[in-house]
């Protein structure tokens, strides 16, 4: 298997979008459940966005309401929308796919304020 890819993070202001991409290659990835991390500075690694095999999703809830997780199964690729970023929102977001076993480098994500 090859590990999962996460690219789109940047620099956004307050306010701003960004949709991060996370991609990868193998069967074993589209039966799978999936989640989206992030880790900011002097933090600890939190779950932000969880998604089954089967489409279900759930946030943490800092991000509900603003976030959105979807897949692709035939492209293998799962996407997290995040809309009204907040600066408390900077972090490396990393996936974990399957949850568990692989995680990507991460893309760091950076919201001026």
């Amino acid at each position: 298997q090859v590990r999962p890819v996460e690219s789109g993070g940047g620099l956004v202001q307050a306010g701003g979008s960004l949709r991060l991409t996370c991609a990868a290659s193998g069967k074993i990835f589209r039966m799978s459940n999936m989640g989206w991390y992030r880790q900011a500075p002097g933090k600890e690694r939190e779950l932000v966005a969880l998604i089954t095999s089967g489409g279900g999703t759930n946030y943490v809830d800092s991000v509900k309401g603003r976030f959105t997780v979807s897949r692709d199964n035939a492209k293998n690729t799962v996407y997290l929308q995040m809309n009204n970023l907040k600066p408390e929102d900077t972090a490396v977001y990393y996936c974990n796919w399957p949850i568990g076993v692989y995680t990507g480098q991460g893309t760091q994500v950076t919201v001026s304020s």
